[in-house]
């Protein structure tokens, strides 16, 4: 019987002793190679904080599967790993740590981690990665060229996007930014962009607030890192959009209980002082798609009136929706009808980031 070579023994020791020395690979969340779009709160690196829809954390790797770190009951998070299918994870009160990819194939990875609900009740944290045994991290892309940024309400959240119909009420279950008209926006003009949005709120009143107007509107809010947390402010110059959405109105009209004197008076305010900490950023004032008639028609008048006033300002009516699309939970936007909004937002702001 032929002896093995002292030098094949010695080569397989040597290659087996550095297999049994990878490990795992635990990113922090402040790891440079993270790369991160939306309001954070970084006041503890080891947690950073955040609340808004479409808060997102993007990763370029190679490793053999990919785990995210999470606070426990963050929520729903939508995944892209490499060009496959989008998939919802959920952190519930016993989960921190979610496997996102197994088995991956040796070579570069892009994972695109996007926040798909509301979190001003579940206080959500990133917490990292950890990437599987000899994995290493590969540079950031590029930033992207376009900055957007949506302020809005539940239509601007995804809110009921993925409830089959109008019959469902609100649950965090059928919301999902990701099928939002500001996601598709973003993700077809492959701009960056920063959401600042919650279900409900208005300029000068929230839903089913009195006619004489309501409290933590999106004024109040607008200047803070978390929603309702007013003691810690955004650093407008952290972030400078070139162009800013604005798609509020419909809850200030809601219930058609609302004095349009007052809408009017506090939307001028508000647009003053979006306009005063983002002075090179075009606004763009939206209306749609959930209002009708003379609401309508009311919200029309004065963002037209606004719009008159500054050759910054601009002005965009969605398509109201007619049900021949379906609807979302309550009533709201469809995942389809959320399709044909970013379809005619699209072309609008090509047309307009070209000027």
């Amino acid at each position: 019987m032929k002896r093995p070579s002292i030098y094949l023994i010695l080569a397989g020791m040597a290659l087996a002793g550095c297999q049994a020395e990878l490990k795992p690979l635990e990113l922090s969340p402040a790891d440079p190679a993270i790369t991160y779009s939306g309001r954070i709160l970084w006041n503890d690196s080891t947690a950073p904080a955040f609340t808004y829809p479409g808060t997102s954390a993007t990763l370029n790797f190679e490793a053999p599967s990919l785990q995210m770190n999470a606070s426990k009951g963050s929520g729903q998070f939508m995944v892209t790993i490499d060009d496959n299918e989008p998939f919802k994870i959920n952190f519930t009160e016993n989960e921190s740590t979610i496997t996102l990819a197994d088995s991956l194939a040796a070579g570069p990875h892009h994972a695109e981690i996007v926040y798909a609900i509301e979190g001003y009740e579940h206080h959500p944290h990133f917490l990292g990665f950890t990437l599987g045994k000899g994995g290493k991290t590969l540079p950031a892309d590029a930033p992207k060229d376009l900055k957007l940024e949506f302020i809005g309400n539940s239509i601007t959240c995804g809110y009921g996007s993925e409830a089959e119909n109008e019959s469902v009420n609100f649950s965090y279950e059928t919301e999902n930014h990701a099928l939002s008209y500001a996601y598709l926006t973003a993700k077809q003009l492959n701009a960056q962009y920063n959401a600042v949005a919650r279900s409900g709120i208005g300029i000068y009143r929230n839903y089913a607030d009195p006619k004489t107007g309501g409290k933590s509107m999106m004024p109040q809010e607008y200047d803070n890192t978390l929603l309702y947390d007013h003691e810690n402010k955004w650093d407008h110059a952290s972030y400078r959009p070139d162009i800013i959405l604005l798609n509020l109105g419909t809850n200030d009209t809601s219930e058609n209980n609302y004095d349009i004197a007052l809408f009017e008076e506090k939307a001028v305010d508000f647009v003053g002082h979006i306009r005063e900490v983002q002075p090179d950023a075009r606004l763009v004032l939206l209306t749609g798609s959930m209002m009708s008639g003379k609401a309508l028609d009311d919200v029309k008048t004065v963002f037209d009136r606004i719009a008159a006033t500054d050759s910054m300002i601009y002005r965009f009516d969605f398509t109201p929706q007619d049900g021949s699309l379906g609807y979302g939970a309550d009533w709201h936007p469809s995942a389809a009808q959320h399709r044909k909004m970013a379809s005619e937002l699209v072309p609008f702001l090509e047309e307009l980031s070209k000027q």
